[in-house]
């Protein structure tokens, strides 16, 4: 049996080659060098069968019980390495109880919420109070009691999340405006922030964004007083009293006259950058005087009271107010970004 001359240099070279083994994948390594399919070992046990019936028997003892000692030589160093490890966790994971604890994070309003709260504070120093509504809206309230004709471009699918036939993901929220005045009679004065959605989405669209609409509605109410209280407020939202504003004549089915309200750069004063297309000016919101129509629709005299409404965009007032080139960073919940506003 010349063949088994060398299975004690084998058992020595596998017994010394496991003391060596300083992590698992070593080990696996050493392992499949002689125990695994082509290992010496099993080599060894792959020629008895080519042996004569006694020869076979003595040489199989002799083999097999070089195996035993070598597998059970591989389970002792397996169980060193697991305490090896697990000492180390245990080293890694140490607490000392003498050292000063560590602080709880603080969380932050979020800065869109930051820019509403801010809006919310300006409005109700002048008398204005908080209306809120369903975000799945009737067809009636998004469109029809807002003086929206039915082939009115507002209503079609590549704008519109339809529900059904008869409702709608709302689209801005005038609606809360209608279910407020079927409700409330004159004198009528409310801001409605909420989310409102819309097919469209790039750096300066989001398909769901946040509007903040207002209504003031009284016997008196008329564009001037719709004039001074915005420019007012945009005066007191960014903390300026040069601010330079225009209105231009605009279109809302749900107002007449409307207009667009521009406000002087906040990035270059007015002298012309990136923000404001070299411009100087900055669009902001959308107002008008109430339509007699939407009256109509909610029981309001429009020969007795008259009223102003506006709506604007909360994230484009968080943009320019923080200096942020891309809507989506308000939604993206990078912790980078949002811990500025903390």
């Amino acid at each position: 049996m010349a063949f088994l001359e060398n299975l004690d240099e084998i058992v020595r070279d596998a017994l010394e080659a496991l003391a060596a083994v300083n992590d698992a994948p070593e080990l696996e390594r050493v392992k499949a060098r002689y125990l695994g399919k082509s290992g010496s070992l099993t080599g060894l046990l792959k020629q008895l069968g080519a042996l004569a019936p006694d020869e076979r028997r003595e040489a199989g003892v002799r083999v097999n019980t070089a195996k035993d000692q070598v597998e059970s030589a591989l389970e002792q160093h397996r169980d060193r390495l697991a305490a090896k490890q697990l000492e180390a966790k245990f080293a890694a994971e140490a607490l000392d109880i003498t050292l000063p604890g560590r602080g709880a994070g603080h969380g932050a309003l979020h800065p869109v919420t930051q820019t509403i709260e801010r809006i919310r504070a300006i409005f109700a120093s002048v008398g204005f109070t908080v209306a809120e509504g369903p975000e799945i809206e009737t067809d009636f309230h998004n469109f029809t009691a807002l003086n929206m004709p039915e082939d009115h471009p507002a209503r079609a699918m590549h704008d519109t999340f339809y529900i059904d036939e008869k409702h709608v993901l709302r689209t801005h929220t005038s609606p809360v405006q209608v279910r407020y005045m079927q409700f409330y009679r004159p004198p009528i004065r409310i801001i409605a922030p909420g989310r409102v959605y819309r097919m469209d989405s790039d750096v300066t669209h989001t398909p769901m964004f946040h509007q903040i609409e207002g209504l003031w509605v009284d016997e008196h109410a008329n564009f001037a007083g719709l004039k001074g209280l915005l420019v007012d407020f945009m005066r007191q939202f960014f903390e300026r009293d040069n601010l330079h504003t225009r209105f231009r004549p605009s279109f809302f089915p749900f107002t007449e006259p409307s207009a667009e309200m521009d406000i002087s750069c906040v990035n270059c004063e007015g002298r012309g950058c990136r923000v404001c297309s070299q411009s100087g000016w900055l669009e902001v919101l959308g107002c008008g005087v109430v339509h007699p129509n939407v009256f109509g629709h909610v029981g309001i005299d429009s020969e007795l009271y008259s009223g102003f409404a506006f709506g604007l965009g909360v994230e484009r007032l968080a943009m320019l107010l923080y200096g942020v080139n891309d809507i989506r960073m308000f939604f993206e919940n990078d912790l980078r970004f949002l811990r500025q506003f903390a």
